[in-house]
């Protein structure tokens, strides 16, 4: 009979420390040193260095976790695409959302050509089991090619103001690149995005469009998400 290993195996701290400085790391504007002194003023002493090792490697799985336990994206897709300074070279950070807000996936390219729409549309395919009923883009043309050959039979809207809900929710990777003094490689940024922005998407609870009451349940929902996900509920 074969059993799940552990992953928190061989740490010195228990999983649920761990899972709070990922948490807090990902789900709000914090620097390292800054989820470091918070872990201090509750009397844990760790590194900021040993907090971004957690976030490398737990970051991921727990955003991995996340997506298989996420409900199935609505039938309205908005892509687009933002540039990111690398080093000082222009990449491009591909994003896609639903109708609802949640972020379906990333992708940092250094091109915005066909090509790189075509890889960006395969991998947003990866792993769903249903596409979309409309794509919502802007005016580049590269989308419209890709949707002909992968997505042939889907609805495309492209106008300049229609993509609103995707450029909004590049604002919180604008946040994090200024914190972070911008990313140091595209492999940086993109291991650091496929953890962050599923993390931080799940608790984006649109509290605007919600009474108290719904708010809560919601919230309390996704902390029961959260730690279905992770194996460790977040600790007071």
């Amino acid at each position: 009979m074969s059993t799940t290993p552990n992953p928190y195996r061989g740490f010195r701290f228990p999983a649920e420390i761990i899972n709070q400085a990922v948490w807090l790391y990902h789900c709000f504007s914090l620097s390292l040193r800054e989820v470091e002194l918070i872990l201090a003023a509750r009397g844990i002493e760790v590194s900021y260095e040993t907090i971004r090792e957690w976030g490398l490697r737990f970051g991921r799985a727990y955003a991995k976790s996340l997506k298989r336990r996420r409900p199935q994206p609505g039938d309205k897709w908005f892509l687009d695409e933002v540039f990111v300074r690398i080093r000082g070279k222009l990449h491009y950070l591909w994003r896609a959302v639903d109708q609802h807000g949640n972020v379906l996936d990333v992708l940092v390219q250094s091109r915005r050509n066909t090509k790189a729409a075509k890889r960006f549309f395969r991998k947003l395919l990866q792993g769903l089991c249903s596409v979309p009923r409309v794509l919502v883009t802007d005016k580049l043309g590269s989308y419209g090619a890709a949707k002909r050959e992968i997505l042939p039979g889907v609805e495309h809207r492209q106008s300049r103001y229609l993509n609103n809900r995707c450029e909004v929710s590049h604002q919180p990777t604008r946040r994090r690149e200024r914190h972070m003094r911008q990313f140091k490689s595209a492999r940086q940024a993109q291991q650091f995005l496929s953890a962050h922005t599923p993390i931080h998407n799940h608790f984006q609870l649109c509290r605007h469009y919600l009474s108290a009451s719904e708010y809560r349940v919601a919230r309390d929902r996704a902390f029961d998400s959260w730690r279905d996900a992770t194996g460790t509920a977040l600790v007071g």
